[in-house]
């Protein structure tokens, strides 16, 4: 069935995310490396995992399945969730595909170049109200598709 993992430590839309699920009842899972509040629902679940580097990417990778949705900012960690058959969409709204992650990977590398050379300073720009709208309309598209998909599947 389809489930929604959120790398959830840094995530600016978990509140837009448990609309949309729960709209289409659909299975929350937010992983962090501490405790944070999330709705008491049955179907968000926090998965605390240990305080290393990479624990929660880890531990997604682990469970995550073909067809599941990742809601992450972390560009090197789409790409190895997309290898695993997942849908994996950033907060903006932009989804990461295997046919855009490389470009991604290549700009993001060059900015970080960037930024290390004293060329480029601060991160990206705070969420606005119309990212929020687009990630929903995103979000909302790729489950759509998942659940179009599944059905053609299942006849």
């Amino acid at each position: 069935m389809l489930h929604i993992f959120i790398d959830a430590d840094s995530c600016p839309v978990k509140k837009e995310v448990y609309r949309v699920a729960e709209r289409y009842r659909l299975n929350v899972t937010l992983t962090a490396n501490s405790r944070m509040r999330v709705p008491n629902e049955r179907w968000i679940i926090l998965k605390i995992v240990e305080d290393r580097f990479d624990a929660a990417d880890d531990w997604i990778a682990g469970h995550v399945q073909s067809d599941d949705i990742v809601v992450t900012a972390d560009i090197p960690l789409a790409s190895r969730y997309l290898k695993k058959g997942a849908l994996v969409i950033g907060p903006t709204g932009k989804q990461f595909t295997k046919n855009n992650i490389g470009g991604i990977v290549a700009t993001r590398n060059l900015l970080s170049e960037l930024r290390e050379a004293g060329e480029i300073t601060g991160g990206p720009p705070p969420l606005k109200k119309r990212d929020e709208s687009y990630f929903l309309q995103q979000l909302d598209n790729v489950i759509q598709s998942i659940l179009r998909k599944q059905k053609f599947n299942a006849t």
